[in-house]
C-alpha cells in the first residue's frame, strides 16, 4: 500500500514541478504580447514608405492630421476629412496640387462681403495674395513651412510690399526651385 501511495505522490511531485516550469514561460509570453498591444498603430516606424502626413484646417468637416498614400492631392485628402463646409470657398485651394508630406491644406471659408472680403484676404481667384496673405495661408503653399512663411512675413514687414513674385529670392531660404514651384499659386497685385 505504500508503494501505491508513493508512485501517487512521485506522479503529483512530478506534475507540480513541470507545472511549475511551464509557468514562467507563459508570463514571459503575456508580456511580450503586453508590449506589443501598446506599440502604436501610427507610429513612425509603422508608416509605409508610402505614406505621407498632412494637417487639414479650416472649413472642413473633420480638420486634423491625415495619413496619405504618396501622390494622392489635395481634393483626396479634403474627402478624407469629410468635405468642404457650406462655409468653404472651393477656389480657396488647388484641389489637384499633390501633397507634400507636413504640408498643411487650409481650406478658407467663403468671403461675406464679396470682392471687400477677398481684398482683405490673402486670396485673389485661387491664388495667394504674398503681400496680404497670413501666415496660415502663406503656409498653404507647396514647399513653405512655417519657418518660410515666417522669413516671408518678417522680410515684407521690413522692406515693404512685394514688387514683383521674383523679389521672393531675396527672402533668406527661397530659393529658384522653391520659386518655380510657387510662381503659379501666388500673385503680387
Amino acid at each position: 500500500m505504500i508503494k501505491r501511495y508513493g508512485w501517487i505522490v512521485i506522479v503529483i511531485v512530478v506534475f507540480v514541478l513541470v507545472y511549475r516550469q511551464s509557468q514562467p514561460e507563459a508570463e514571459v509570453e503575456n508580456a511580450v504580447v503586453t508590449e506589443e498591444e501598446q506599440v502604436p498603430a501610427e507610429s513612425e516606424g509603422n508608416m509605409s514608405e508610402d505614406e505621407i502626413v498632412v494637417d487639414v484646417k479650416g472649413a472642413v468637416v473633420r480638420p486634423g492630421v491625415y495619413a496619405m498614400e504618396e501622390g494622392t492631392r489635395v481634393d483626396d485628402v479634403i474627402t478624407e476629412a469629410g468635405g468642404m463646409t457650406e462655409e468653404a470657398d472651393p477656389h480657396s485651394v488647388n484641389l489637384a496640387q499633390i501633397l507634400q508630406d507636413e504640408m498643411v491644406v487650409l481650406v478658407a471659408g467663403t468671403p461675406e462681403d464679396g470682392e471687400a472680403a477677398s481684398r482683405s484676404s490673402g486670396m485673389d481667384n485661387g491664388k495667394i495674395r504674398i503681400n496680404q496673405a497670413s501666415m496660415e495661408e502663406i503656409q498653404t503653399l507647396n514647399g513653405i513651412g512655417p519657418s518660410k512663411a515666417e522669413s516671408i512675413m518678417k522680410y515684407r514687414e521690413e522692406h515693404g510690399p512685394f514688387g514683383s513674385v521674383e523679389e521672393l529670392l531675396d527672402v533668406p531660404g527661397i530659393g529658384e526651385k522653391t520659386l518655380d514651384q510657387l510662381k503659379e499659386f501666388i500673385t503680387v497685385p
